[in-house]
């Protein structure tokens, strides 16, 4: 997908999340916010009903359910979502999503750089870049 983010260098910096929130009937609308190369912001809007089937991404990612409900499924285990909800989702773990009713999430994707060695051989976490 080629979208222009809303968010770019030398734009505002600032949007309303609830204004730019769109929903389609028996449908899901995404639209990427900011995409840096190492971030990525994804805003949804699902109708009630509507789902996303199982998937994978090699991507950390954080869930923020912004209104309404869903039901997430980590490998296999459900976990409803409400407004104010955070899930966070490893690399690799099979997912999906489906709308209870109707409802919008904010999706944050980030790569994580490579383990830095330090003195004496050992490394450090990786940070998230």
């Amino acid at each position: 997908m080629s979208e222009t983010p809303l968010l770019r260098a030398g734009d505002n910096p600032v949007i309303a999340l609830a204004t730019e929130t769109r929903f389609a009937p028996n449908g899901i609308v995404s639209r990427t916010l900011l995409d840096t190369g190492n971030l990525r912001l994804v805003l949804f809007g699902f109708d009630a009903g509507q789902e996303l089937t199982e998937h994978t991404s090699p991507h950390h990612a954080v869930i923020q359910v912004l209104s309404g409900s869903c039901e997430f499924q980590l490998a296999g285990r459900p976990h409803p979502l409400k407004a104010g909800d955070v899930l966070h989702m490893p690399p690799g773990l099979p997912h999906a999503v489906k709308a209870t009713e109707r409802f919008s999430m904010l999706l944050t994707l980030g790569k994580l750089a490579p383990a830095r060695p330090i003195e004496g051989g050992a490394a450090t976490a990786p940070a998230v870049t």
